[in-house]
């Protein structure tokens, strides 16, 4: 498993402009990430993009291993969810699995998407989260914002946890924002290649790594 200074060297290389990240607030019972990032995109065509979670969401964080088999429907009770296929017997019979990752709660087209649920580990537990996603009009695209509010008892160090939290919630966003194309600036810093790793480690190794150096 990787070390944790891996894991994080990981998480500021998908940090670099135009995408950004962070652990915003921290509590005995909870955490708060924020991200952000630009893309060369219009609010519609943003939208379009961020309601169709199979094109950009990464396969390692997926319980069937293909995005593909996500979907998302973008109004209030709409779930964000996904099709686990089952295996193939030699009588042609199976029984497909599926997973509700997150329920809409608000859907505001073009402007913003609120949803509850626990995502990865969390779901096993009994605390939960808010994912507000707002976009914003810029000069020659769109800004996306994601915060996750989540509160209630984990089996899991909220320092531990947010960290890791936060790295995925960052990679999903930096797939959506390759998926539109990134909106650069003259000043935005950018990402070292070398310090790119070809594949970020699940949400569980995340966590397994940090805890195997303390």
């Amino acid at each position: 498993m990787r070390p944790v200074a891996t894991v994080l060297a990981a998480a500021a290389a998908l940090a670099a402009a135009p995408l950004s990240a962070k652990v915003a607030e921290t509590s005995a019972t909870g955490f708060v990430t924020q991200d952000m990032a630009e893309v060369a995109a219009s609010p519609l065509d943003t939208w379009l993009a961020l309601t169709r979670p199979g094109t950009w969401w990464n396969d390692a964080h997926t319980w069937s291993g293909d995005a593909d088999n996500m979907t998302l429907t973008p109004q209030a009770g709409g779930c964000f969810c996904e099709r686990v296929p089952g295996e193939d017997r030699a009588d042609g019979f199976s029984l497909d699995g599926s997973v509700q990752h997150m329920s809409v709660v608000q859907a505001y087209p073009l402007r913003n998407l609120r949803m509850r649920g626990g995502l990865g580990p969390l779901q096993g537990e009994p605390a939960t989260g808010v994912l507000t996603i707002t976009l914003e009009g810029i000069e020659g695209g769109t800004r996306i914002r994601w915060e996750y509010v989540v509160g209630g008892h984990m089996r899991y160090e909220i320092d531990t946890i947010s960290k890791a939290v936060d790295g995925v919630m960052s990679q999903q966003l930096a797939g959506l924002r390759d998926h539109l194309g990134a909106l650069e600036s003259a000043d935005a810093p950018q990402a070292d290649a070398d310090n790119v790793p070809d594949e970020e480690p699940s949400i569980e190794a995340q966590i397994d790594a940090m805890q195997d150096t303390e």
